[in-house]
């Protein structure tokens, strides 16, 4: 399945792929792979057999933020259509923070502006050495609006102060440093660096990883008070007796593999 700017590829009835495909504008965003990208994910959501998702670029870079044809079209924007416009990007960025399956980034080359912005909202993020991000907005009198309170919650708030204000290159070994990125492999080792963690999310029990993913949403930040305590102890409660985690817990036990890695 593809479209106009995304590559979507089924390798097994457990993985997709969602390449942004425009590499001649280094995967530059505009309104088409922005509806495009809130489409494709709000769709995979809602396939039970998914278990994991890999988002890359295709050609030399990930994503290097706006696309100069759409900025040009959005300087004679009224309000009305730069809200609009924002709204769009939003929207899409809550769409796959929100997607139930999880999503591995795969970066490599540029990362700029909104393109940081699609790497944040990632579960786990891959990225290749020497590659560079960089949240440019503020050089053009901007700012990270729309991607930013997933960046915050990404980079940490200290980071955060820094880069949303100076606009300054850091490199992918300086974001692991923060937080941001998890993994920082050669070039030439990314889709194998990929490629192991996607099988770890498709070993896992489906049901599980899912609440896993919403789990962390859920008690991040939050005071672990005697609500919170008790509401952890029923969802361990509602996985113990579920299908699943009966097949887990019987599976290790009796030392074979459980029924979902068939």
């Amino acid at each position: 399945m593809s479209s106009a700017t995304l590559d979507i590829h089924r390798p097994s009835a457990h993985v997709a792929e969602v390449w942004l495909n425009r590499p001649d504008v280094r995967n530059a965003f505009n309104d088409g792979v922005i509806a495009e990208l809130t489409q494709a994910f709000a769709q995979l959501g809602t396939e039970p057999q998914l278990r994991a998702i890999v988002l890359g670029g295709r050609g030399k870079a990930f994503c290097a933020g706006a696309d100069l044809s759409w900025m040009r079209a959005m300087a004679d924007y009224t309000w009305e259509q730069n809200r609009a416009d924002a709204q769009a990007l939003a929207d899409m960025l809550w769409t796959i923070h929100a997607c139930p399956v999880p999503v591995v980034g795969r970066v490599h080359g540029d990362c700029y502006a909104g393109g940081v912005g699609l790497a944040a909202v990632c579960d786990v993020l891959v990225a290749a050495e020497g590659m560079q991000f960089c949240l440019s907005e503020s050089k053009l009198g901007l700012l990270p609006a729309t991607i930013g309170p997933y960046v915050v919650r990404a980079m940490g708030e200290q980071a955060a102060r820094r880069y949303f204000v100076t606009a300054e290159r850091f490199p992918a070994a300086q974001a692991k440093t923060m937080g941001f990125v998890h993994e920082v492999v050669a070039a030439d080792a990314l889709d194998a660096k990929v490629a192991e963690i996607v099988a770890a999310l498709v070993a896992n029990g489906p049901a599980a990883v899912r609440a896993c993913k919403q789990l962390v949403k859920d008690i991040a930040g939050r005071p672990i008070d005697a609500g919170l305590r008790a509401e952890t102890a029923r969802r361990i409660a509602d996985i113990r007796a579920s299908d699943e985690g009966r097949e887990g817990v019987q599976s290790f036990l009796q030392k074979r593999a459980p029924k979902w890695a068939a």
